[in-house]
């Protein structure tokens, strides 16, 4: 059986109405290679005036990586980083010792609506990463690899895979890639005996072996072994996974570290911040420095 794991979602409202598939962490799985968590939103229709608003909040010790399958989203950061990412490309913001971001609705996505469906996922720096410099790398779609396999559209955003390798930069093996399969297609994911996999599906189905993999849930796949994957039409998947952390995460509101008390001590910060609009710690976001979300009680 090529399967180790099955993980289903549990649903979460962000606030607003704004719901998410929550796959990591998971309580039998804590995370896949280097990913300590990958939520799932939408497709949700925003009609004209209806947005999708997250207020200025903090990092540390990951990186965050976005992409979309639809809509567009405003990414704004204490680095003075300003731009919307859209469909096909990737933004990959270094958390380091400390940013803060904000991801809104784009002005013309705000008075025309949009459909906005995509991934977020954090993937854990290695320790001595951990207190490194915050950095922003937004790579467009025309960047990323893409080719055909078996009739399957392949884009690997991450790492290497069919011998393509990425332009995104991240100190850790690891392995991100999408799927997309318009007919029935079958995908064998070689094997790698350094990397944990996993495949999730966003759209359709996927087989693989005897268990049918349905929206929303996350197959851990054994190492070491090819997996054939069988892809209904319209079926859209993506891999993801790297070799295993040299040590566990803690992982407490949006602050990731392997060390307890540096979490304890970026909760404190955060807290001085709001207090005083923004210190060299965690600073303000330039052109929205109005708004911050509270540290959770």
């Amino acid at each position: 059986m090529p399967i180790s794991h099955i993980i289903d979602p549990r649903m979460h409202d962000l606030g607003a109405g704004f719901l998410v598939r929550r796959i990591l962490p998971f309580h039998a799985h804590k995370s896949v290679g280097p990913f300590v968590f990958f939520d799932h939103f939408g497709p949700t229709e925003y009609p004209p005036g209806s947005t999708f608003d997250v207020r200025p909040h903090p990092h540390i010790g990951l990186a965050t990586v976005t992409f979309l399958f639809d809509g567009a989203i405003r990414h704004r950061d204490s680095l003075g980083t300003d731009l919307v990412i859209e469909p096909g490309a990737v933004n990959w913001m270094t958390a380091g010792r400390g940013i803060v971001h904000s991801e809104r609705t784009p002005d013309t996505q705000r008075v025309n609506g949009q459909n906005l469906h995509g991934l977020q996922t954090w993937v854990a720096l290695p320790r001595d990463e951990e207190d490194g410099a915050p950095t922003f790398v937004h790579h467009s779609a025309d960047t990323l690899p893409e080719f055909l396999v078996d009739n399957v559209t392949v884009k690997v955003l991450a790492g290497t895979a069919w011998d393509k390798t990425s332009p995104v930069s991240f100190p850790w093996p690891i392995i991100y890639v999408a799927l997309e399969a318009t007919f029935e297609s079958e995908i064998v994911l070689p094997g790698d005996l350094a990397l944990e996999r996993a495949l999730y599906v966003v759209t359709g189905e996927a087989k693989v072996g005897d268990t049918m993999i349905g929206v929303g849930r996350m197959a851990v796949l054994e190492p070491n072994v090819d997996v054939p994957v069988v892809m209904a039409p319209g079926t859209k998947a993506v891999i993801c996974g790297g070799a295993p952390m040299e040590s566990p995460r803690k992982i407490n509101w949006n602050f990731v570290s392997s060390d307890a008390e540096k979490i304890a001590a970026a909760r404190a910060d955060w807290t001085a911040a709001i207090q005083a609009g923004g210190t060299a710690r965690f600073p303000a976001v330039p052109g929205d420095e109005d708004e911050w979300i509270p540290l959770p009680s």
